[in-house]
């Protein structure tokens, strides 16, 4: 490998970098633990949302989560896991999960690049952008099966229903 390749590869191939850079534009609070890890938090309509960062040099991948401010009673989870599956079903990127520990749920993407000289700060703010706009979306659901004692596919339904026209 070329000294020049060396160098490339060096100052892009962690992506956490270039996120601190994105957070910091957004005046989110950040908190670059490692060189690998990174945690932020980011305001939205329903809640705010914890970030995690994760990069792994050893399979060039960055992992990702967007935590919702939202404990699940364990006599919720299933129900919960049930709108998981509903809600996966709609989503072309990530996916939704619980954190088994404080049975938090959150959206979750890994990215690889692997051959790559590095990931671009658009393909990174498109994640995030991406992983907050589903987060909204599926807020309510998430809420009418907690609090609301809707079934799944009920809370499903009613979340996804598309207002038309102002009120």
């Amino acid at each position: 490998m070329s000294a020049h390749m060396s160098i490339l590869q060096d100052s892009a191939s962690n992506p956490l970098d270039v996120m601190e850079q994105i957070v910091s534009a957004n005046d989110w609070s950040f908190d670059r633990r490692t060189d690998s890890e990174m945690a932020a938090e980011a305001p939205g309509k329903w809640c705010d949302y914890g970030l995690y960062f994760s990069w792994s040099h050893e399979i060039s991948a960055m992992h990702f989560t967007c935590a919702f401010d939202l404990k699940v009673p364990e006599r919720s989870r299933t129900a919960l896991f049930e709108l998981l599956a509903l809600a996966n079903e709609r989503l072309w990127i990530g996916h939704f999960g619980i954190d088994q520990t404080d049975g938090m749920p959150m959206f979750r993407h890994s990215v690889l690049l692997r051959g790559a000289p590095g990931a671009s700060a658009e393909s990174l703010e498109d994640m995030i952008d991406i992983a907050i706009t589903e987060c909204e979306r599926f807020y309510p659901a998430f809420q009418f099966v907690l609090w609301g004692g809707k079934s799944p596919a009920d809370a499903l339904m009613a979340a996804m229903l598309e207002c038309v026209g102002e009120a």
